[in-house]
């Protein structure tokens, strides 16, 4: 894959998030929410992002009628999407995912297209099938929701004797697993400085919280949760490196 190719693809997804998020108007969002397909607003945010690729395409050398053909192709859709998802709760954060994953594909299925070739996803297949990504990808599943479960379970004795009541509803497991793909990715680009640093800074922000309760048991608690959360994920890190990181 050449370097004018991906920079075609890259130039797509640009245009596109500017198109979304900074050339959008509050105004345009709430008239298409308001008035759905007779929304004027609708139909000039899908043709910006026609014009937007047609521009995109014309500097990549595309032909006009290929060209003009994928702006259409990508106007019409975008109108269709966002026609969709202005009949859902805009709120829903799955909305909102299923909607950008929806216009994504559309640009990946032009660009192949122009790209004429199969030769992208042959070695995008090749990377993902390849045994050091499986890997890798087993070890950040593994510090996500399992690795929250075994801690819990681990912890279990002593959480009867804790009463938290000023947090979020799983908040602290949330946190968890964020903190632990941030450390996992640290290890394995050898940061284990920035790993202390890390856990530093979230000692100084718990320390006045729980010096505050007066809380010993809720303090421990902590401490032990976090100190246990941290080695598994070091362990695992520092065991992955080593096995499909390259040492």
């Amino acid at each position: 894959m050449s370097a004018a190719t991906t920079a075609t693809l890259l130039g797509m997804l640009l245009v596109h998030l500017a198109g979304d998020f900074l050339l959008q108007p509050r105004r345009w969002v709430d008239s298409r929410q308001q008035h759905k397909a007779r929304s004027a607003s609708l139909y000039l945010h899908a043709g910006l992002h026609g014009v937007l690729i047609l521009l995109v395409l014309l500097l990549a050398g595309a032909s006009t009628v290929f060209a003009a053909t994928g702006a259409l192709v990508v106007a019409a859709s975008h109108w269709l999407i966002d026609l969709g998802k202005s009949h859902l709760d805009p709120g829903k954060l799955h909305w909102f995912l299923l909607d950008q994953a929806l216009h994504l594909l559309i640009l990946l299925g032009l660009w192949l297209v122009w790209v004429d070739g199969t030769a992208p996803l042959t070695a995008a297949l090749a990377w993902f099938t390849h045994p050091d990504t499986l890997g890798l990808l087993l070890t950040y599943l593994l510090v996500t929701r399992p690795m929250s479960l075994a801690i819990a379970l681990a912890l279990r004795p002593w959480s009867q004797d804790v009463v938290d009541p000023g947090t979020l509803v799983a908040a602290g497991a949330r946190i968890g697993i964020l903190e632990r793909l941030l450390v996992l990715t640290l290890v394995l680009q050898d940061e284990l400085a920035a790993v202390g640093f890390l856990l530093t800074a979230k000692s100084v922000l718990r320390y006045g919280d729980l010096r505050e309760r007066k809380d010993r048991k809720l303090t421990e608690y902590v401490l032990l949760g976090t100190l246990l959360s941290i080695s598994l994920t070091l362990v695992l890190g520092l065991l992955a490196r080593s096995l499909f990181w390259g040492g």
